[in-house]
């Protein structure tokens, strides 16, 4: 009984608390998650290239 009641009160907190979130509006929307995107596939290509060039000194190692 007392696990329903913490659940409930949790739920309303929530509830309150989605209320104060400032949400972006569509532009902002749009280039936070242009952002996002180019953040990652800049992070990307360069973790595939240092992959690449590590590969390629280990096989020199190896071989």
């Amino acid at each position: 009984m007392k696990y329903l009641e913490r659940l409930g009160q949790y739920l309303r907190d929530v509830r309150a608390e989605l209320k104060r979130v400032q949400w972006p509006n569509r532009r902002e929307f749009i280039v936070y998650t242009g952002a996002v995107l180019g953040a990652v596939l800049v992070f990307g290509l360069l973790f595939w290239g240092l992959d690449n060039i590590f590969l390629a000194l280990l096989r020199l190692v190896i071989s």
